[in-house]
């Protein structure tokens, strides 16, 4: 009987488990949005919460906790300066699932999580801005061939 056992195993070992959440983690912190599976965002969307409220408290001890759970220090950086101003008045559901269909391949459940009241730049982070300077070359040499 699994009496007591709070946690889906997502069909991984608990190493794998751990990663994959700490990665998820890392990633909806950094762009406040992330599309994944519905079983793998239920288990994320409690975990994110308990992190947001961790950072909210300003204190040694839960900074370290943040960077042990999280172990990149951008993101608990982002925790604690960022996310825990934004929500300081909220007192829990920092995050809502949409669901968003199903995939094309093997017809999974599909969801978007996401934070409440999400900066819409976040997402774009990692996007490199188009240097204009380099368009002009590649058309120079384009036009020398």
């Amino acid at each position: 009987m699994r009496h007591g056992m709070a946690n889906k195993k997502l069909n991984r070992t608990s190493e794998h488990r751990k990663a994959l959440l700490k990665n998820m983690l890392n990633s909806l912190i950094k762009y406040e949005q992330i599309t994944t599976t519905l079983p793998k965002a239920k288990f994320l969307k409690p975990q994110a919460d308990k992190i947001i409220t961790l950072g909210k408290k300003e204190t040694l001890q839960t900074t370290k906790m943040l960077m042990s759970k999280l172990q990149d220090i951008t993101c608990a950086n982002k925790v604690k300066k960022t996310l825990s101003k934004r929500y300081e008045k909220r007192s829990g559901g920092y995050t809502r699932i949409i669901k968003a269909g199903f995939r094309y391949g093997d017809n999974a459940p599909m969801a978007v999580i996401e934070f409440v009241d999400r900066d819409v730049e976040a997402k774009r982070v990692d996007k490199k801005k188009k240097d204009p300077s380099k368009d002009q070359k590649e058309e120079k040499k384009l036009a020398t061939v």
